[in-house]
């Protein structure tokens, strides 16, 4: 056996991002060891690419129709759950909904520093699907000062950090997990890290897309961990394609461009400059009346004015992403494949002041100024709703001493997350998942480290080192991504996503056999023999849900099944597992709603 460091800690946290730093506050507060692994360097986490504000009903600010009535938790659960085609947990959004105010207010208190009304409260942005302005927000970069603000909180609560460190395997005693297996990027050196409780906080996976906003690290890695441990996974045919990334310069295509741009006034228009979101035909019958139904009434909006409805750009991210989708395959697209974002109505100081990261990422990027011409923008992979399937309280999953908190873990948005949920996601179940595993260690010890599961890992990670005459991983990860792109995006059918299995079967094959020149030192080519393992694999589930699930719901858009399928689909989560070396996949009953939930509802209606 080839010598490894060890480290040994009451909780083990996978992941840098928001959730896994406030679970180490959380751990830590509780009086644990508490180490955190990054893939990458402390602070470059996923986190700081929500950069229109995080979600909470504050009530600072009043509703966009008008209404005296604050906001409130009630409102805001209704919000997420028709926002997620009611196929979310309805008890993980609830326990959202009420425990979000306190998290950002939380966030105050160790030093995030908020935009401000002219009264000193925390000002709040408009965002799809919520009916109140209710995203807290730091300019556009709501995730950066979320991240800085967790970062110091928890560097100074005394978590210990393992920087570069990849984990390619989590260690098991019997049924429960007691370790993690991996290697340090800059040299293979081997690392063994030895836990009580484990958080899973990897964010998602969205590099198997030709086109996404995730950075190199969003590869599955946790997923397919925790997966590969006996974890089930739940809806993971429902992946987001954020209605706005960047389409010009080539290079830089897919690259976010925040909801906030729509949120401050922000429009959409096609190549013959018209306003296609007013287009009925866009608006699902869930939002009919909900919405400005003429440029007019939308610019009302603006000024605040009572008695007025959000402009249809301010729709759900699945039907805007829908909307562009069409129009561009209509033949009415922008130059470069997109379709036209315009914000230049609101004024050079006012976009410098409220999109200074918008303004500067065009300008430096792609030689446009936003003050003077509108964007360039298309969908874009951006977000991941499904994830492993874990207890709303807890954020246990079906595998003991594994917990997962974020994006990573699946129940909370159903078939389409609404905007700046995603950060009040994370410090919501972030500290529940991290309480949870610092309680679960209380009770428990240290494991034992089987050896022959690290040997047997080991030989997969050594590989393409030894053979010879295999495959490219970035051939591979090129021909992967072509495929997602083509037949697993925004619009899905059977024939397609057949095309899809098929092609993922296939350089599944051969991926058996790669190859890569050097050694383990400073080898990018290593690493991604291993990452597009974890993306094939991940890749073939969602082919495989998104193949089972007849019906389009959210990010689920099926032009073969064009319609919502109540009666059936909408009864049912899509749940896979580990059945030896396949993924088994099986529909499972959603929990009804409680009486008292279903009349919220009913009075939102």
């Amino acid at each position: 056996m080839e010598p490894y460091d060890l480290f040994e800690y009451d909780v083990l946290i996978i992941g840098a991002g928001g959730a896994g730093l406030r679970a180490a506050i959380s751990a830590r507060e509780a009086g644990c060891n508490v180490g955190v692994i990054c893939k990458s360097l402390l602070g470059k986490a996923h986190t700081v690419m929500a950069e229109g504000g995080v979600a909470a009903a504050l009530g600072n600010m009043t509703s966009l129709d008008g209404s005296k009535e604050p906001d409130n938790w009630q409102v805001h659960f209704v919000d997420t759950m028709k926002g997620g085609g009611f196929l979310n947990n309805w008890r993980t959004v609830e326990i959202f909904a009420k425990e979000a105010p306190e998290r950002v207010l939380e966030l105050e208190q160790y030093g995030a520093v908020f935009d401000r009304t002219p009264e000193g409260k925390i000002a709040q942005r408009p965002f799809g699907g919520h009916k109140y302005r209710r995203l807290n927000h730091v300019g556009d970069r709501t995730g950066l000062e979320l991240i800085r603000t967790l970062q110091d909180k928890a560097v100074g609560v005394g978590m210990n950090v393992h920087m570069e460190v990849v984990l390619t395997k989590l260690l098991k005693e019997g049924d429960r997990v007691v370790g993690g297996f991996g290697y340090y990027r800059e040299t293979g050196k081997l690392v063994v890290f030895r836990a009580k409780a484990i958080v899973m906080a990897t964010g998602g996976w969205g590099r198997m897309f030709k086109y996404t906003s995730n950075s190199w690290e969003g590869t599955g890695d946790g997923l397919m961990m925790g997966y590969a441990a006996g974890a089930e996974l739940l809806d993971l045919e429902m992946v987001q394609f954020h209605p706005t990334g960047m389409v010009w310069p080539p290079g830089m295509r897919g690259i976010l461009v925040t909801e906030g741009v729509r949120g401050e006034g922000g429009i959409l228009r096609n190549s013959k400059g018209e306003r296609f979101m007013f287009n009925p035909d866009y608006t699902p019958a869930l939002y009919k009346g909900q919405f400005a139904e003429t440029p007019e009434e939308a610019a009302r909006w603006l000024d605040d004015k009572k008695n007025n409805r959000r402009p249809p750009e301010l729709l759900p991210r699945d039907v805007v992403a829908r909307a562009i989708y069409r129009e561009v395959e209509a033949g009415r697209g922008s130059e470069h494949g997109g379709v036209y974002l315009d914000v230049t109505h609101r004024g050079a100081a006012y976009i410098k002041r409220k999109l200074p990261s918008m303004y500067e990422q065009f300008h430096a990027l792609g030689n446009v100024d936003i003050t003077k011409e509108p964007m360039e923008v298309y969908p874009t992979i951006h977000y991941t709703m499904g994830g492993i399937r874990v207890t709303p309280e807890e954020c246990a999953s079906t595998v003991p001493g594994l917990f997962a908190a974020g994006e990573v873990a699946g129940g909370l948005h159903g078939a389409n997350r609404l905007g700046g949920n995603s950060l009040s996601d994370i410090i919501v179940f972030g500290k529940r998942a991290g309480d949870a595993a610092a309680a679960f260690a209380k009770q428990t010890t240290l494991g034992n480290i089987d050896e022959s599961q690290i040997t047997e890992e080991l030989a997969l990670l050594m590989s393409p080192l030894v053979d010879k005459g295999g495959e490219s991983p970035y051939a591979i990860h090129q021909d992967l991504q072509e495929e997602m792109q083509k037949n697993c995006m925004i619009a899905r059918t059977e024939e397609g996503l057949n095309h899809a299995l098929e092609a993922i079967l296939s350089l599944q094959q051969r991926a058996k056999h790669l190859s890569i020149g050097g050694d383990r030192r400073f080898n990018p080519g290593w690493h991604a023999a291993r990452d597009v393992r974890f993306m094939l694999r991940t890749s073939e589930i969602i082919v495989r849900c998104a193949l089972q699930r007849k019906e389009s719901r959210g990010a689920q858009w099926r032009l073969d099944y064009p319609k919502l399928d109540n009666e059936h689909w909408g009864k049912f989560n899509l749940v896979a597992w580990k059945n030896g070396e396949q993924a088994q996949i099986e529909a499972r009953p959603l929990d009804p709603l409680p009486d008292r939930l279903q009349a919220l509802v009913e009075e939102q209606k």
